[in-house]
């Protein structure tokens, strides 16, 4: 069984009532909303189908991308593949994160800093121990101490692909955060060097990766949207040979009850999983961090404040006033969403049509504002029309946007207050 209920790439400033921190560091876990989730350390929705899925996925020899939100478990999840992958294959897991900008300059900046983290990827896989692939380490040790400024992406494919087919078990190449290389052509032009080699695997034999799992916000193709100069524009993309990512990685109802019923067994709190786990389902539809952190909230913070709020944090009051709390504070999930809306003028004006207006929107996965809607977060496709993602983020929309003095000018800002008061009632959903 894997579990998972994170949210990477959170700050988290709210302290925890003391005894509870205590309880917390010596024995007892706690929810996380500060990158990857560690089973030992941390309450976690099971994840086993989501891996088993994507397991499919990299037997068959699929390259792909998981692109989800921010803060929709992609580094837990990935996290789980290495664990779960381990003795099958050799598991190459990168972040560019940890490439800095000058490692985009050209090809030869880009190709050794690449091989940099590639080597010391294979020394903590113990690669480097595996016969036939030891005497390649030190080669490609060798190369990146020469530093030689001829050395290119052709030059690095060519030690990728010698590690590939003297490798005892075939190599997953996992790159987390690729939105990182997001604004660099050099970046292109390495996928285009992984399609090349993926479709000589299935026409010449060549020995390849098995699979290859890019992991970021953006795909590709808006990618290569950002990077290419308007008149450069092209349909096709170096990533076409990808494979359709359809695994849901939302946390279910079920696996958010398995958590709380676990959480439940530690603290005899008196909730009732079952209908807590509705309830945070339906409000958050299983986005992980909105399901992490209004757990922490009834557990560090409601839980904390005084005898009654003790009994009451996880029923449906507490909830409620851990749902007020949430979309009363800032954080970087809600700051990179209403960012958003600065980035791309007509997001906002579609997000204002539907939440306000009414304005029913068929969902065309080839329009650029739903892809970019859906890519960040704000919405789904529900039987071919455009919603909100879920109840929270519905909320947080809809006053930002009651909030801007241009609303206040329109008639439909006084309507809006006036439908408010409908279904919210003492800052409460």
């Amino acid at each position: 069984m894997i579990r998972c209920n994170c949210s990477e790439g959170q700050s988290e400033d709210d302290p925890p009532h003391r005894s509870r921190q205590r309880r917390s560091v010596t024995v007892g876990k706690i929810f996380n909303v500060t990158g990857p989730c560690i089973p030992q350390k941390h309450y976690m929705a099971d994840i086993t189908e989501c891996i088993w899925q994507i397991r499919k996925m990299i037997d068959a020899g699929a390259y792909f991308t998981i692109n989800r939100a921010r803060q929709y478990g992609k580094t837990t999840t990935l996290a789980a593949l290495d664990k779960a992958l381990e003795e099958d294959y050799l598991v190459i897991w990168l972040d560019f994160q940890s490439l800095g900008s000058a490692s985009y300059q050209n090809e030869n900046t880009f190709s050794l800093a690449f091989l940099q983290v590639f080597i010391r990827e294979l020394k903590r896989r113990h690669g480097n121990e595996m016969p036939g692939i030891r005497e390649l380490t030190a080669k490609l040790q060798e190369i990146l101490n020469e530093k030689d400024p001829a050395f290119d992406l052709m030059k690095l494919f060519e030690q990728l692909l010698e590690v590939c087919g003297n490798s005892a078990r075939p190599v997953v190449l996992m790159i987390d955060e690729v939105d990182s290389a997001s604004n660099n052509q050099v970046f292109l032009d390495f996928l285009a060097q992984l399609r090349n080699y993926y479709l000589e695997r299935a026409t010449k034999g060549t020995a390849a990766f098995q699979s290859v799992i890019l992991a970021g916000v953006h795909d590709i193709k808006n990618l290569k949207r950002k990077i290419r100069p308007e008149e450069d524009h092209k349909i096709n993309s170096p990533w076409n040979i990808a494979a359709d990512f359809e695994v849901d990685m939302s946390l279910s109802r079920d696996g958010i009850e398995g958590m709380l019923t676990e959480y439940e067994s530690d603290h005899q709190t008196g909730m009732n999983p079952s209908k807590m786990a509705e309830l945070l389902h339906d409000y958050t539809s299983g986005y992980p961090y909105l399901v992490s952190r209004l757990c922490k909230l009834m557990d560090e913070k409601i839980d904390a404040r005084d005898d009654h709020a003790k009994k009451s944090a996880w029923t449906r009051e507490g909830f409620l006033e851990a749902v007020r709390i949430l979309l009363m504070e800032t954080n970087t999930l809600f700051d990179s969403l209403i960012g958003k809306l600065a980035d791309y003028p007509e997001l906002e004006q579609m997000l204002k049509e539907l939440l306000f207006f009414g304005k029913p929107i068929t969902y065309n996965p080839t329009n650029q504002v739903i892809g970019l809607a859906v890519m960040f977060g704000f919405v789904k496709n529900a039987d071919g029309k455009v919603i909100p993602e879920n109840r929270i983020f519905d909320t947080l929309l809809y006053n930002y946007f009651l909030s801007l003095d241009e609303m206040k000018s329109l008639d439909i800002y006084t309507a809006s207050l006036l439908d408010k008061n409908i279904f919210i009632h003492e800052g409460q959903l």
